[in-house]
């Protein structure tokens, strides 16, 4: 970006993320989206309309100026809560539906899952499951848990 960049966000007095466009237009209600959130976090972001159309592109988080860094990052913590599953101490079956009782980044938690489905791989040994409830669970390197949490996990894939 040169260095006469004007401020391409900023919030509205409701507290929402505005994007302002090259002919001044205001695009009021858009957000922020990672090209890569979990495998390449920092590789570029998005800001999208309410329509999911893609108003404007940034290859690189270093270039963005300060203050629209500050916002979008703000936007993007609101939104990714994705803990991490650090052990998963006891299951309720190895069949599905399943209870699980699992240690996190956030503390300890209890999750539904509905299927085998639900374990999906991302890349590598970077694994997401999504509970009954919609919310997505991270386990960055299956290879780096605890000897039950891999004996609990290799039953369900």
């Amino acid at each position: 970006m040169s260095s006469n960049h004007t401020q391409l966000l900023e919030r509205d007095a409701l507290g929402r993320l505005v994007y302002i466009d090259a002919n001044g237009h205001h695009h009021v209600g858009v957000h922020p989206v990672r090209a890569f959130p979990i495998t390449a976090h920092d590789a570029g972001i998005g800001i999208m309309d309410q329509s999911g159309k893609e108003l404007h592109w940034y290859p690189d988080l270093a270039n963005i100026p300060v203050a629209e860094l500050a916002m979008i990052e703000e936007d993007l913590a609101a939104r990714e809560f994705m803990p991490v599953i650090e052990k998963i101490t006891k299951v309720s079956t190895f069949a599905t539906p399943s209870i699980w009782d699992i240690e996190t980044d956030r503390g300890p938690n209890r999750i539904r899952l509905k299927g085998e489905e639900d374990i999906r791989r991302i890349a590598g040994n970077t694994l997401l499951i999504a509970d009954s409830n919609g919310l997505q669970f991270l386990i960055k390197d299956s290879t780096q848990l605890d000897k039950v949490s891999k004996k609990i996990l290799d039953r369900f894939r």
